[in-house]
C-alpha cells in the first residue's frame, strides 16, 4: 500500500490503520463517534494526501477544461473552487472533482484518490496540446474541518484568512510554521503568497467534505510533518484533534455528500445522482447530449435520502422496498451520531423519490419503516 508524508505521525500517534483506495490510512484515532462529534463541535483535521492534484495550462485549457466539467468552472473568476462532474461520452459520471482556476489558462483539479490515474489519462486524451500536469505525488494535503477551522488556521499566518470565503482559495504563506525548506514543487513556483512571505507556502482552499466550515491545506510533501505538528501545538487550545477517515465517511452522509465508488461507481449520471446545480446545460460537455436524451426520456432512478423511522442500522448493499416490492439499494448509510437514528443514501424509481414517501430498509430479516427525505440530514448552525 501506498503512504502518504504523514504516515509515520499518524502509526506513532496511535491511529488505526487501514486500506483505503490503495493507500494505507488513518480510520480513527480514538473512535468514530468522539472524532465525529469534535468536528461538529470544535474542530478535527484529516490528512487527505491520498487525494489528486492535477494542473492543466497553456492555451485553450478553459476550452478544455469547459468540455470536460457539468459545471460551469472555465467562467469562474480566479481563485473560485468549484464543484463539478466529470462525464465519459454516455454520461456516466467518471468522477466529482473541485476544479479551480489559478491563473489565465490555468487550472488546478483535484479528483478522488481511486479514480486520480483514470481522471489524468481522460484529460489527456481528450487535450489539444495543453499540459496535463500530474503533481499528486508531490503534494500533501491536511483538511481542517469545524466551526474554531477559521481561528485554528489564523493562527498560523499573518494572512487575513478570513477574507478567504466559502469555495475560494488562495496562495498563503504559514508565517508560523516553522520549516526551513523551499517548496521543489511546480505548483508553488513563481506564486504572490498572502501573508509575511516567511514559513512554509500553501495553497488554501475553504471548501471541506464536512458541511462545516473548514480550510485544506495544500503544500510540498517535504512541509507536510512540520504543518501537521504546527496545526497540532497551535490547535489544540481550540480544541482541535486528528480525526480518521471513518469519521470522514460519517460526516460526508450526514451532510448527504457523495463518495465516489459507493455512491457512483460509473454505472450512474449526474441527473441520478444530482445535485441538480451541478449540470450547466448552457455550455458544451463531454456527455451532455446523452444527458439530455435521459432527461427527455425520463424513468430513471433518483439518488435520495433515507432517514430510519424505525430502530436498524442501513448499510451499503441493503434492500429498499415500497409496498411488497423490492425497488432499489441502499449505497451509502450510517447511525447519525448527531441524529441518533439510521440514515442512508439510495436509488429509487422516480415515483418513490419525493420527500415524504414512505419506504422500508431490509435490514437482515427485519423490514424497518423509513422516509425519503432531502438532504443534508444534519444541518449546520450558523452564528
Amino acid at each position: 500500500m501506498r503512504k502518504t508524508p504523514l504516515h509515520a505521525e499518524h502509526v506513532s500517534a496511535g491511529a488505526r490503520m487501514a486500506e483505503f483506495a490503495g493507500w494505507d490510512m488513518p480510520i480513527m484515532y480514538t473512535s468514530v463517534i468522539e472524532e465525529h462529534l469534535t468536528v461538529r463541535q470544535r474542530c478535527g483535521m484529516f490528512d487527505v494526501s491520498h487525494m489528486g492534484d492535477v494542473i492543466i495550462r497553456g492555451d485553450g485549457a478553459a476550452e478544455l477544461v469547459a468540455k470536460l466539467m457539468t459545471n460551469d468552472v472555465a467562467d469562474a473568476p480566479l481563485g473560485r473552487c468549484v464543484y463539478s462532474h466529470m462525464l465519459d461520452d454516455d454520461g456516466h459520471i467518471i468522477d466529482d472533482t473541485i476544479a479551480t482556476p489559478l491563473a489565465v489558462e490555468e487550472f488546478l483539479m483535484v479528483p478522488n484518490a481511486a479514480t486520480t490515474k483514470r481522471v489524468v489519462e481522460w484529460i489527456r486524451s481528450r487535450s489539444d496540446g495543453q499540459d496535463v500536469l500530474d503533481l499528486s505525488n508531490e503534494i500533501a494535503t491536511i483538511a481542517v474541518q469545524g466551526p474554531s477551522a477559521g481561528s485554528v488556521i489564523a493562527d498560523l499566518t499573518a494572512a487575513k484568512t478570513e477574507d478567504i470565503r466559502p469555495f475560494w482559495g488562495a496562495f498563503v504563506a504559514l508565517d508560523n510554521v516553522a520549516w526551513s525548506g523551499l517548496p521543489s514543487s511546480w505548483l508553488f513556483k513563481g506564486r504572490e503568497f498572502l501573508g509575511d512571505g516567511k514559513g512554509v507556502h500553501v495553497y488554501l482552499s475553504r471548501t471541506g467534505y464536512t458541511g462545516e466550515d473548514g480550510f485544506e491545506i495544500a503544500c510540498d510533501n517535504a512541509a507536510a510533518v512540520a504543518v501537521w505538528r504546527a496545526l497540532m501545538a497551535h490547535g489544540g487550545r481550540r480544541g482541535l484533534k486528528p480525526t480518521g477517515l471513518g469519521a470522514r465517511d460519517t460526516l460526508r452522509l450526514e451532510k448527504g455528500l457523495l463518495l465516489s465508488g459507493t455512491d457512483f461507481d460509473g454505472a450512474q449520471t449526474s441527473l441520478q445522482t444530482g445535485p441538480p446545480w451541478v449540470v450547466k446545460f448552457g455550455h458544451e460537455f463531454t456527455g451532455k447530449k446523452a444527458l439530455e436524451q435521459q432527461k427527455l426520456a425520463g424513468g430513471y432512478s433518483r439518488l435520495v435520502g433515507i432517514s430510519m423511522l424505525g430502530r436498524g442500522i442501513p448499510r451499503h448493499g441493503y434492500e429498499i422496498q415500497s409496498g411488497s416490492a423490492a425497488v432499489g439499494m441502499v449505497t451509502s448509510g450510517t447511525m447519525s451520531p448527531v441524529l441518533k437514528r439510521g440514515i442512508a443514501l439510495g436509488y429509487v424509481p422516480q415515483d418513490c423519490s419525493e420527500p415524504g414517501t414512505e419506504v422500508r430498509i431490509k435490514v437482515r430479516n427485519d423490514l424497518v419503516n423509513a422516509e425519503v427525505v432531502k438532504p443534508p440530514f444534519v444541518k449546520r448552525e450558523r452564528k
